[in-house]
């Protein structure tokens, strides 16, 4: 089943494919209305998308249930995933779900998981199972309005996680999601809605492949996360996407009173990357960390950041950016903090660290940072550099090879960002540097 184009018609096909109920019917049309009357984003690169030649939904699974056994699974799917090392990774996890297309195709976890009423299921079958949970929260952090992106996931979103963590419950094993764009002209808009509720703590990793094709594919998902009081929420992702895709994603969290929300973001591939995970501080003494890597090559504008907005009294905030420019590649900081009037006593810091490795190269730093509470403060530091000629030859004075010596620098240089991923993501992480510079 495929369907091309963006309509209302089409719009009511999907809902009708997933035997919807009538307030998810009107959440849709309601985005795509929304959608019509947005312009394309003021600010970032230009986008050149033909809205009407792009796969909205696609199934390639051959039916629409759920999997929880890889033998059920057809074999050039599950030949595919392990090129990718996904099934490799599931002995890893608490729990895994793999998104195929614009299905969800599998889905596992632990019996120990399961036993401490963790939900850990597509949205579909959230909404279907769980209704009066979804709608609590399922688009209240982030609008369907908000921008023209935005809008367009609501009206044809597919796919996604729905995570639950009730109260009083911390999982040893992080939950992990995977996805993966097939075709050419497909675009992929899961919807991801994680709960952690109080006194909890949830590790969540997202992966996302796509094979290069020379027409252009879309990624705009849209993740909403609530971590409530004295819990903790980390996502890690690294995104690999190919050169032909445009990844337009919008990530938020909601924190309450002592929370913490930690993102951990990278960005390896695709064509056009905006994107700046976000976390409104609504709690007193809450806190937020984002932790971004970004490498631009040839053909590739890395647009990405972070959004914190403190609320609370006593929050803080942690920004810290490391970009990579090569071959021609922009790759720019784009962010924003804001610490309301009543966020007494607040403090937020933004480091933003660029590395160009040739002439041809090119990063900017666009902060908007605002205080409007005199009794808290912001810093923000930023610095641009090439690699040192002085290191590279003290490294070679040492019988290092220049290629390996160019190795260390670099991964010395997003250290930071390595040694929050678990140990089976830094290792992808090296290799995914190293086939990208």
């Amino acid at each position: 089943m495929e369907i091309v184009g963006l309509n209302i018609d089409n719009i009511k096909t999907i809902s009708s494919l997933k035997k919807e109920d009538e307030w998810v019917k009107k959440y849709r049309i309601d985005s795509y209305k929304k959608f019509e009357k947005l312009d394309m984003p003021s600010f970032g690169p230009e986008i050149n998308l033909d809205f009407s030649k792009i796969i909205y939904y696609k199934n390639s699974a051959q039916d629409d249930k759920i999997k929880d056994d890889w033998n059920n699974v057809l074999k050039p799917i599950v030949d595919e995933l392990d090129s990718v090392g996904v099934r490799e990774a599931e002995i890893h996890m608490g729990g895994m779900g793999v998104q195929y297309e614009s299905e969800v195709i599998y889905h596992s976890m632990l019996k120990e998981i399961e036993d401490k009423k963790v939900v850990f299921t597509s949205i579909e079958k959230a909404m279907k199972e769980y209704p009066e949970l979804v709608k609590k929260y399922f688009g209240k952090i982030v609008n369907n309005n908000e921008n023209k992106f935005t809008a367009l996931n609501g009206a044809v979103f597919s796919g996604g996680s729905f995570i639950y963590v009730p109260p009083n419950t911390k999982l040893d094993r992080p939950l992990q999601s995977y996805f993966r764009i097939n075709s050419r002209n497909m675009g992929q808009f899961e919807r991801t809605l994680i709960i952690v509720d109080d006194n909890s703590d949830l590790h969540y990793i997202e992966g996302c492949t796509a094979p290069s094709y020379s027409e252009s594919s879309l990624h705009a998902a849209v993740v909403e996360i609530y971590v409530g009081k004295n819990s903790k929420c980390r996502y890690s992702t690294v995104q690999n996407w190919a050169n032909n895709v445009y990844n337009l994603v919008t990530k938020r969290a909601l924190v309450d009173d002592g929370g913490t929300m930690e993102w951990i973001d990278g960005n390896i591939g695709s064509k056009v990357t905006m994107k700046y995970p976000g976390c409104i501080l609504k709690g007193n003494n809450s806190q937020g960390t984002c932790i971004t890597i970004s490498v631009a090559g040839s053909g590739q504008i890395q647009d990405t950041g972070s959004r914190m907005i403190h609320l609370g009294k006593n929050t803080k905030s942690n920004i810290i950016s490391k970009s990579i420019a090569r071959n021609g590649g922009n790759a720019t900081y784009r962010g924003k903090v804001l610490i309301n009037s009543k966020a007494d006593n607040s403090e937020a810091s933004v480091k933003c660290d660029t590395l160009i490795l040739d002439e041809k190269s090119k990063s900017d730093t666009i902060p908007n940072n605002s205080c409007f509470n005199v009794n808290s403060s912001i810093e923000h530091e930023a610095t641009v550099s090439k690699i040192s000629e002085d290191n590279l030859f003290y490294l070679m004075s040492r019988g290092i090879s220049h290629e390996r010596a160019m190795d260390l620098i670099i991964l010395g240089f997003i250290e930071k960002f390595r040694e929050e991923l678990p140990m089976e993501y830094a290792v992808e992480l090296n290799q995914l540097i190293k086939r990208n510079l």
